[in-house]
This record gives C-alpha cells, structure tokens and sequence, in this order.
C-alpha cells in the first residue's frame, strides 16, 4: 500500500517521497463513497445539488445560438423521462454502447445523464467527422443505437437504428411518463461499470476507444469546491471531447448555469465576447489557439474589455499556454484569472490543476497534483525515477485513470501497467514546491544530432512575433542530424513577414541546435477538432513541399 500524504517520508512541499521516488497529491482525500456501493455517476453526481432546487428562472443550460434555456428542475425532469423512455421504448440494457453523433446543444447534457442512469456507455464523437471516419469509430465500439441530428444521419450506416435529438419523437422521450413499472425501474450500475466510451485524438496514431467507468468520473465532482455564488459558465469547447464531455458533467452537479457555444467550425472570438455579458458570463473555457483570438481581439479593440466586466476566470486545457500569451492575457484581462488544466482521455480529463489565485498567478504551471493523484517523472530511456526539478515522462495513478482501450489488451498493457501506472507521453517535471509544468509530447520531440528539440517551446517563441497568427514547427529528417526543426507560419494580414526574418528572429534567441531549418509560409495550419496540431500531416508536407525543390 502506498504510503499517505501525511507520511513522515513525503516532504510535505512537493509531495514527493525519495524512498519510493513518487510525488503525491497533498490536497484534501474526496469524499468518495465505497467503490463496492453499486451506484451510477448520475446518482452520485446528483448529489450534491442543493435541496430544494434553484428557483426555475436559474437555468441549467443555455444554448448560446439560439437563446433557448432549460431550468434545473427541467433538467432533472427530462434526464428521468428520457432514462426511462431509453429503457422502454429504446431497450437499452446495462452494458450498450449509444454512439452520439451531434452538435453541442441543451438535449447533449441531458442525453449523457440519462444513458448513464441507464447504465448504456456514452460514445460521443465529432459531429464534423466524415462517413467513413464514422465508420472507423463504429468499428471500434460497435454501438446498438447512435444518437444524431438531421444533418448528421446520413454518415450512419443504415443498419444501425438512429435516434433524430432534433425529431418529434426524442422530443416525446423527454416529458413522456413512465408507461410501466419495468420502465421506471432504476438499472442496477456498479462503479467499476463503464459509463463512457470516448476516442482518443489519434494525432499520434490511430484513434482508440477508451473506457471510462462510473468510478473513473466520479472525483471530478466530488473534488470540486461549492461555489460561493452562482456561476455562469460558457462552454466554448466541443462537448464530444473529454474536456467538455466533464465540464457538461460537472457544470450540472455544481449548480452552474452552462451556456454552450455552438455550432461554429473555426472559433469566434468576436462572436464569443458579446455572448458573456449577454448571459453574464463569469467563467469562460477555452482551448489555447481560442485564448489567442480572445487576447487579440481585445487588443484590437479595447472597448472589449469592458464589455466583460463579469468574467472572473478563463480555464484552457488541451496543451500548454506559452508564457508570452499569459503575460498578454493577464495585461488585457486584469482582473480575470487563467486557469490551466492537464489531463488525458485516459485520465477521464485533468488530474492536476491550480487552486485558488496564488496557484494560478500567471506561472505557466498546469498547478498541483488533484485529490488522490500519484505521479512519477521517469527517463524515458533507463525507466529511472527522477526527483523534484528534473524533466521525464510523466507517469500518473489515481482513481480516475482509465480501465483501458475497448477490445485491446496489447495496447492497454503499452500504456497501463500492472500497478496502474498510467505512461503519459508527455515529457513533464515537477519543481520543488509540487507545481506540474509541461514541456512537450514525447514522441513529438525533434531529435537534433542526439539534443531534443521541443517543438512547443519553438512555438510559443515564435508567437511573441507580432507578424505571426500562427506557427507549427514539424520535423524533417535528414542524414546527418537525424532530423531538422522547420515551421510552417500563418502571417497575419497586411504583413511582409519573409522565411529569412523568421530564421533569423529564431537564432537570435535560441541554442544552436533549436534553430530552424526551413519555414513555410501558409494560409492554415491543419488541426483537429480539438485544435492539436496535425504534426505527422506537417512533416508529410514538408517532406513533399522539400524534395519537390531538390
């Protein structure tokens, strides 16, 4: 049994113990109940609502596009009528796969409540996806009912029996009555049954279906602190995607009111900013390239700025935050804070984030270990241990790490060991004082003549640019050095920015090996859904865009 946070041996600053050579979380242990108590995540997450109920007008959720708003007791009312049109009417049984294929929206939350109460596991994706990358996920795990819209039906296989959320009849299954008992009956779920099946981004490789457990969800609600007054938190990130997926979950059992930004392919942030004092927004969540767009947009327009007098805090999660944007966050944003979170998919979203203003103070740390949390920052090449300061794989246990890949044990074991281990991929290091910071994926590093060159760090230099919207730095191999750093910029508009000023505006400011090789001037850099950057799409073209000059 591993030893506890109050352990003599743990150094109770950074929480890591030297005779097991493992940092431990030293916040306060969730309250979370047995993991033998045979309860649902709906039911657990529930909870904690307040009893009686927010008056009515207090929504739950407010669709940003269209203004409609559905109140607490709403909320409540539709997730136990949908739950048991599910099993009457649907026949979804403990254990089914429900694959969810639509847009953000006030049914999304509803519908992943009630198929968890259920016990069906919620299989969101991206509604944006093509027909045969439908068809891929599907294979992965083979659902026995999707859930759509009218203008995602058509990339379903006909076989498979589809549920329109924007048709009369699932309009019915949300205030229709039980018609029997059976119907009414609550399913039997158990902790360690799963509740999710969500798709890794496969930017590394190809996409894997993980599986999220009832158990696996609940300490993002239990962890979560009551909030002094209500909150208004815009949900400005996809909700098939783990980071969305838990804060639609959590949003709810908190008794947050969440309005959900919908329904654009490329973020607005001249869209988003006139939407927070419309719905007195204190909260906003954001994806790092959409923080970009707020910041530039407010020093574009200054009057912006005092249009969201009731923004308290802004959470990004997804990657890392250069510390030139949080600096210029902070010179616009005054009095809002930047909170960012570190997670995985595989980690049922972040285990570790700041806590409170001191923590979050503009650091570039993605903040502590969360309750119940144990990491270890390990060489990636000996699988030694390494202490406080020195940067490794991050390799992280706790309650919420995935039970594994549907259908692969091989895969599973690569990432998750027997002792719960779970192997990030992220090259991480902890400093003295617990603080996580990120530096880069492992398997993205660029290896220069044996040095390792983050492309991240290259990133974020070059986004201090004032000429550049964006950047991407990829690999290119070559004989000699192994492989060579070369970027691909987006200018911004009107500028005269040349690939020589470029080079030269990154040797100025880096060790020899980091300098770049070749830039490729652009109109967009190629990412997904979640806004990660494609890098193996970026090293092809490079290759093709190099030996098409030779």
């Amino acid at each position: 049994m591993p030893p506890s946070p109050s352990d003599p041996d743990i150094d109770p600053r950074s929480g890591y113990c030297a005779a097991t050579r493992t940092f431990h979380s030293l916040r306060s242990l969730a309250p979370l109940p047995p993991p033998d108590l045979p309860l649902s995540f709906p039911a657990f997450a529930l909870s904690f609502l307040p009893d009686p109920l927010l008056p009515s007008p207090r929504p739950a959720l407010v669709d940003a596009g269209t203004g409609a708003a559905v109140p607490f007791p709403a909320f409540l009312s539709r997730t136990r009528a949908l739950a048991a049109a599910l099993r009457a009417r649907v026949r979804l049984a403990p254990g089914d796969v429900a694959f969810v294929l639509a847009p953000a929206g006030v049914h999304v939350p509803v519908l992943y409540y009630a198929l968890m109460a259920v016990g069906a596991d919620v299989s969101p994706a991206n509604p944006a996806l093509t027909a045969a990358e439908v068809s891929r996920l599907l294979a992965l795990s083979n659902p026995r009912v999707a859930f759509a819209v009218a203008g995602t039906r058509g990339k379903l296989p006909p076989g498979l029996r589809t549920v329109l959320l924007d048709s009369p009849t699932f309009l019915s299954f949300l205030h229709d009555e039980p018609e029997d008992d059976v119907a009414a009956a609550a399913a039997v779920v158990r902790q360690s049954d799963p509740a999710a099946v969500l798709y890794s981004s496969g930017t590394t490789g190809r996409a894997k279906a993980v599986v999220i457990t009832h158990r696996n969800l609940m300490p993002c609600t239990a962890t979560q602190a009551p909030p002094p007054g209500p909150e208004v938190f815009m949900v400005a990130v996809p909700l098939f995607h783990i980071y969305g997926f838990i804060l639609c979950l959590k949003g709810v059992s908190a008794a947050h009111t969440l309005v959900l930004h919908t329904a654009r392919r490329r973020f607005d942030a001249t869209a988003v900013l006139p939407d927070i004092p419309r719905f007195g927004v204190t909260r906003l969540a954001l994806a790092p390239p959409a923080l970009l767009a707020i910041v530039r947009a407010a020093e574009e327009d200054a009057a912006a700025i005092a249009r969201v007098a009731t923004l308290k805090a802004v959470t990004c999660g997804g990657a890392p935050v250069a510390a030139d944007l949080i600096a210029r966050f902070s010179r616009k944003f005054p009095g809002v804070s930047l909170v960012q979170g570190y997670g995985l998919t595989e980690t049922t979203s972040s285990f570790c984030c700041p806590v409170g203003e001191e923590e979050g103070a503009g650091s570039g740390s993605v903040g502590r270990l969360s309750s119940g949390a144990q990491a270890r920052i390990v060489h990636p090449e000996t699988g030694v241990a390494l202490p406080p300061g020195v940067a490794g794989e991050l390799w992280v246990r706790g309650p919420f790490v995935m039970k594994g890949y549907l259908g692969e044990k091989d895969s599973t074991s690569e990432i998750l060991d027997s002792e719960g281990w779970l192997r990030t991929g992220d090259v991480c290091y902890i400093d003295q004082d617990g603080f996580i910071y990120t530096v880069d994926r492992l398997k993205e590093l660029i290896k220069y003549k044996g040095y390792q060159v983050p492309p991240a760090e290259l990133e974020n230099l070059l986004q201090t640019h004032p000429d550049i919207d964006e950047a991407a730095v990829a690999p290119y191999p070559d004989d000699e050095a192994g492989e060579l750093p070369v970027v691909f910029i987006v200018r911004r508009p009107g500028s005269h920015l040349h690939e020589s000023h470029i080079t030269e505006f990154v040797a100025m400011q880096v060790v020899h090996y980091k300098r770049i090789h070749h830039v490729f001037l652009v109109d967009s850099i190629p990412k997904n859904a979640t806004c990660k950057i494609l890098r193996k799409d970026l090293a092809k073209l490079a290759l093709w865009r190099i030996s098409s000059k030779l």
